[in-house]
């Protein structure tokens, strides 16, 4: 049985999302689970995520999921606007709720950035880069 639909294309932020992304070398959109997923092609970005470090679930439908480098998780994790998404927390993700203040692009740009060079192949990287 697939996953539900769990977002609309006039979403908070998954306009902005979608230029940033997408503006990565063969970066793609799928959707997975029932959110956006963006790919290069291994996944670096998704929107819309679940935490559940409360002990019960609280849904961000709108929000980033991200790779982060691990010398700047703790620092991030202290930030009110983060949270340690299920499933993919463990494996290096934090989650930025769009909602929880006025969203910084330019900070969301980056986040995306430095999750797109922690799972890219090093070609692409390059690309990135210019070379």
């Amino acid at each position: 049985m697939p996953h539900p639909i769990m977002y609309r294309d006039d979403d908070p932020g998954l306009t902005e999302l979608r230029r940033i992304a997408l503006g990565f070398p063969e970066a793609f959109e799928k959707i997975s689970h029932g959110r956006p997923v963006f790919c290069a092609p291994k996944m670096f970005t998704i929107y819309g995520g679940n935490s559940k470090a409360t002990g019960a679930m609280v849904a961000y439908p709108h929000a980033l999921l991200v790779k982060v480098d691990e010398s700047e998780r703790r620092a991030l994790e202290q930030d009110s606007r983060f949270f340690y998404p299920m499933y993919l927390g463990p494996f290096g993700w934090l989650g930025l709720d769009f909602t929880a203040a006025q969203v910084d692009w330019d900070e969301v740009g980056e986040l995306v950035d430095a999750s797109f060079r922690l799972t890219a192949a090093p070609r692409l990287i390059r690309l990135l880069d210019g070379g």
